[in-house]
């Protein structure tokens, strides 16, 4: 098994990609109607490219758990995506379960910011914030009095690795800018625990943090994105129209928008 690193494929792409999140929303997405451009999925999404037989671009999963709770929607994405990013803890808790699983397939490390070889921080929240502030990839809060700004940023070179925002799209949206891409679109970015997830229900359902994250981390990092990275050279939609993230940080458009856009493209 080869891991790749994404400096590999940094600005080999450009136009126009989907990244589709696993929202309620998502479920009602016509994916097939958009297939000839790139997609991103994440974690459970992926359940909706194998019901409609689309290869995703990218599989990105950073969340070690989600191989345990969802160890078969897993190995939907390594047996269909093009390519594989993978979290270090990711990548070895799935060989232990299953050791030939990523056997030929395209893998690349999907790394936090400030992590040496594993898990294990480089620096303090605070030093690394202060040291990033000097780096024209990484934008970056800095706060000597507090922890959590310290976390709050974007990485335009993932070979530096990425913000977590402790949401997958977000993190899906750093790869889109390291990849090259000029315009995103946002599917089933709706960021609420109640919602849940299109692909499960009930009991089965697995307990969401978005509630309890989304003022601390989700809702700092998307400002800091719309206020320092996006502009006329990259851009992000939101296709979400019950979204909890405001219109004024992410711009919501409905399907005949989107259609507009790619029809000017």
């Amino acid at each position: 098994m080869r891991v790749g690193n994404l400096a590999e494929l940094r600005n080999s792409c450009s136009g126009d990609l989907f990244i589709i999140a696993s929202g309620p929303s998502a479920g009602g997405f016509p994916l097939q109607r958009y297939s000839h451009l790139p997609m991103i999925a994440v974690n459970g999404s992926i359940r909706l490219f194998t019901d409609a037989g689309v290869t995703p671009y990218f599989y990105l999963c950073d969340d070690s758990s989600f191989v345990r709770n969802r160890l078969s929607l897993l190995m939907e994405a390594v047996e269909s995506a093009q390519h594989l990013a993978l979290s270090p803890r990711v990548i070895k808790n799935l060989i232990e379960r299953v050791p030939n699983a990523l056997d030929g397939r395209s893998i690349f490390r999907f790394q936090r910011v400030n992590r040496l070889a594993g898990e294990q921080a480089a620096f303090s929240d605070r030093r690394f914030a202060w040291r990033a502030r000097r780096d024209r990839d990484l934008e970056c809060q800095f706060s000597l009095f507090q922890q959590k700004p310290n976390r709050i940023g974007f990485s335009r070179n993932l070979e530096k690795g990425y913000f977590s925002n402790r949401t997958v799209p977000y993190a899906g949206v750093q790869l889109a800018y390291h990849l090259g891409f000029t315009r995103v679109f946002m599917v089933g970015l709706d960021l609420s625990s109640s919602a849940g997830r299109f692909y499960e229900q009930g009991k089965d359902a697995v307990p969401s943090r978005l509630d309890s994250d989304y003022e601390d981390y989700i809702l700092p990092c998307f400002r800091l994105m719309s206020e320092r990275v996006t502009g006329s050279k990259f851009q992000v939609f939101n296709l979400s129209s019950g979204s909890r993230l405001p219109e004024t940080i992410v711009p919501k458009i409905d399907f005949n928008e989107l259609d507009q856009l790619l029809a000017c493209s």
